[in-house]
């Protein structure tokens, strides 16, 4: 395991998953969020949103299937 390996090529491929909370969310979504009391959110490394899901797993899958490499916030 002496292989080279650049951490630096990974760069901007990591996005942050963490649970939002619908009763905090603009008068429109919460209007699409039916009854769903919280959603996931999907953040990039800069903490720009990227996407907003009503499951924890979908989040996840959507990010790897994006090429990202997702990480829950607590």
């Amino acid at each position: 395991m002496e292989t080279p390996y650049d951490f630096n090529e990974d760069s901007g491929r990591i996005v942050y998953v963490k649970t939002v909370v619908v009763a905090d969310l603009p008068d429109q979504i919460r209007a699409e969020a039916g009854d769903h009391e919280q959603l996931y959110a999907v953040h990039d490394e800069e903490g720009q949103q990227l996407a907003l899901v009503a499951d924890r797993k979908l989040a996840f899958m959507l990010a790897r299937e994006h090429d990202f490499a997702p990480v829950a916030v607590h």
